[in-house]
């Protein structure tokens, strides 16, 4: 990988094209959304749409969910022509991945966790990584119990957000844990949570030890805290932060790079979700929304900024 400073996966943006956005600003690696397993096993058009990969934004990792065993490593043989490696999620806090008994359930089962895991790895010849959570809730933290799992399963890496399910995105990441995990671990240690500027990813590489750096929700409308971040860990200059109209260029291109995946009435209204994050700041930003949320083509995308916000 050309550096540590990685694109963490996030459902529902994380898709092909945001990928290429992110990795032309110099990510090391970057992660598909988070895919169930069975779309694959059960040939779901929808899943494969998702997990689409382009050669330029290689190296990529999947991420996969779910529950079975065989259904998890069915997924992963499918998948693996694909792309470079193949993470396991283990972490996810959302309400309905929980109730369904995916993601971070699995920081109550560690067995159950272990079983998967292991079976993914001899499943496939490429790497399997594991994302997962500092435990289910403040009173169970067990962090370490389970990254010693992880790699006892054969798993070739592992990423630690170290939040509790019960906690969300609510709070602040125990970096402490990421530390405690990568002292006692002898595969590479991927910290993730809370990182949102060059120098939070310094700090989280100098106080934890770990190997590489996520970066996600900090990335959203931003994809210069890769390059900006990159620049800093290499010979310490600060790069400024993009300007206006850095920002409007790099979102017209992201939308030409949504229809082209999805076309165009799909684009329009999925690049509405983006929109907030690219402009947030800027004095029309209410007009510039409300705008954007009409719009029905990248044309008329366009001239919003030419005519009105250039």
């Amino acid at each position: 990988m050309p550096n540590n400073i990685f694109l963490a996966p996030m459902s529902g943006f994380t898709e092909i094209a945001f990928r290429l956005i992110v990795k032309e600003h110099g990510a090391g690696l970057v992660y598909s959304s988070m895919l169930n397993a069975q779309g694959f096993v059960r040939d779901n058009r929808k899943t494969f749409e998702l997990a689409e990969v382009s050669r330029k934004e290689r190296p990529v990792a999947i991420q996969i969910y779910g529950s079975d065993p065989e259904v998890m490593a069915c997924a992963a043989q499918i998948i693996e022509p694909e792309c470079d490696i193949i993470d396991l999620n283990f972490g996810c806090p959302a309400p309905k991945i929980i109730a369904n008994g995916y993601g971070a359930v699995f920081l109550k089962k560690p067995q159950e966790l272990k079983k998967i895991v292991t079976r993914v790895v001899n499943a496939v010849k490429c790497p399997v990584t594991v994302k997962f959570r500092s435990g289910w809730d403040e009173k169970s933290i067990n962090a370490t119990e389970i990254a010693k799992i992880i790699e006892d399963s054969g798993a070739a890496a592992m990423t630690l957000h170290p939040r509790t399910c019960q906690q969300g995105f609510d709070g602040q990441a125990e970096w402490s844990l990421i530390a405690a995990v990568k002292q006692n671990a002898s595969i590479p240690v991927i910290g993730s949570g809370d990182v949102t500027c060059p120098e939070d990813a310094k700090a989280m590489l100098d106080t934890t030890g770990c190997d590489a750096v996520m970066i996600g929700r900090a990335s959203l409308g931003n994809p210069w805290i890769f390059s900006r971040t990159i620049v800093y860990l290499t010979n310490g200059v600060l790069l400024p932060k993009p300007t206006r109209q850095d920002r409007i260029n790099n979102f017209l291109k992201f939308a030409g790079m949504m229809v082209k995946f999805k076309g165009e009435s799909c684009a329009s209204r999925e690049i509405r979700k983006h929109i907030g994050w690219y402009i947030k700041g800027f004095t029309d930003a209410t007009e510039i929304r409300r705008r954007v949320h009409e719009t029905t083509s990248f044309q008329e995308l366009k001239e919003i900024f030419v005519e009105s916000y250039v």
